[in-house]
């Protein structure tokens, strides 16, 4: 009987037990090593109303067990779902694929931040979420572009040359 400790994805193959006798006897057994997988559906960013209800899914796949326990974070920090802010729960459901749900009601700014999803025997994943106020300006706000950059250029360029002439 072989046995393999702390198997790694490079132990996946092909094996072969041989019995030793005559003729030799041979059974091939294939060996596959899969990694567990986090993934935050959506992400890495999400963009959420003011108000509305957050919802971040965590699914776990590839484990030999479900885990323990799934713990979310935001901002590194636990969150507590007895907070005085109330309205933030989870809900986990685990099984050969374990899927852990965090939702928020009413959105709030300071709900905008990172969110990680970590299961005790699996990596863990994070995605960014951005609360929005109604006007959605946060989506639309982005350092700007060269494109841009060349037209304020332009625009001083033809000012110049008026000034100039």
């Amino acid at each position: 009987m072989v046995h393999i400790k702390f198997s790694q994805l490079r132990d996946t193959g092909i094996y072969e037990c041989q019995v030793s006798t005559t003729p030799p006897v041979g059974y091939t057994m294939i060996f596959s090593v899969v990694e567990p997988i986090t993934t935050i559906p959506g992400g890495p960013e999400l963009f959420i109303d003011l108000g509305s209800t957050v919802n971040l899914t965590c699914i776990v796949k590839h484990l030999p067990d479900p885990p323990l326990t799934v713990h979310w974070t935001h901002n590194n920090q636990e969150i507590n779902y007895d907070s005085p802010r109330g309205g933030v729960s989870v809900i986990t459901e685990k099984g050969d694929i374990t899927t852990s749900y965090l939702l928020i009601q009413r959105a709030q700014i300071s709900d905008s931040g990172i969110y990680s999803c970590s299961p005790s025997n699996a990596n863990s994943k994070s995605v960014a979420v951005h609360i929005l106020n109604g006007d959605h300006t946060a989506a639309v706000q982005k350092a700007p572009t060269l494109a841009g950059f060349t037209f304020h250029m332009l625009i001083l360029a033809v000012t110049f040359k008026h000034i100039l002439i």
